[in-house]
């Protein structure tokens, strides 16, 4: 069987995605860890962003974490971490999507922003995804289970979880407690934070404080710090 190797860096979320979803499913996976600072000569050739997750198996590469999560998961269906259910299945791609799209690219505009007023305008629009998430994700979905989708831990739940493993640093660096309002969310964080996959990938929060100090005074000029300044 072809090996599975993951380019990854300890610092970066979408690096975590990948290998929560490798230790979930319990496979046999060799981990390059990249310096993002300090890059290998030959790192552009294996990614062509220049960014981590990058996946090799066999022939394939496969870059983007959404992406090789549902290539692991296509490859390797058990357990599975997504419902079989093609409705169901949507439903959870709609809500990665708006992780994606939504609440992610608010988290680091909060972080990157170097003024008060936008920091303040920012601080509300991650709030109010909090909100939403809380009351149009939670409440209507996860009333039989401890999961995003219930009782199943599930490609949503580890999309969403590295943002808030790192939420110190917004607290840190924006003065931007997590919402007494979410217990909802608090109680899933809780409960994904426990979870073996996670444990195994987790670091503190402060490592994060520490590596994201570049992000809060606006120095961070990553491929994902710049991404985010034109998103």
């Amino acid at each position: 069987m072809a090996t599975l190797e993951l380019y990854s860096a300890a610092v970066c979320p979408f690096a975590q995605r990948s290998r929560i979803v490798l230790t979930a499913k319990g496979l046999a996976f060799t981990v390059h860890e990249i310096d993002l600072h300090n890059k290998p000569a030959d790192f552009e050739a294996i990614s062509p962003l220049g960014k981590v997750p990058v996946l090799c198996h066999g022939g394939d590469r496969v870059w983007e974490s959404t992406i090789i999560n549902e290539y692991l998961e296509d490859l390797f269906p058990t357990p599975p971490l997504l419902p079989l259910v093609p409705g169901q299945r949507a439903i959870a791609r709609i809500w990665i999507d708006f992780i994606n799209t939504r609440f992610v690219p608010g988290f680091y505009k909060l972080l990157l922003a170097q003024n008060s007023a936008l920091q303040a305008d920012w601080r509300s629009e991650l709030t109010r995804h909090l909100h939403y998430m809380e009351h149009q994700g939670l409440a209507s979905l996860s009333a039989a289970g401890p999961y995003w989708l219930g009782d199943e831990f599930s490609l949503v739940d580890i999309a969403l979880y590295p943002w808030f493993e790192r939420w110190a640093v917004l607290s840190h660096y924006r003065d931007l407690p997590f919402p007494a309002d979410c217990p909802r969310l608090r109680d899933w964080w809780a409960r994904v934070e426990a979870h073996p996959a996670v444990q195994a990938t987790a670091q503190t929060a402060t490592f994060h404080i520490q590596q994201y100090s570049r992000y809060a005074d606006g120095s961070a000029a990553g491929r994902t710090a710049q991404e985010m300044r034109r998103y």
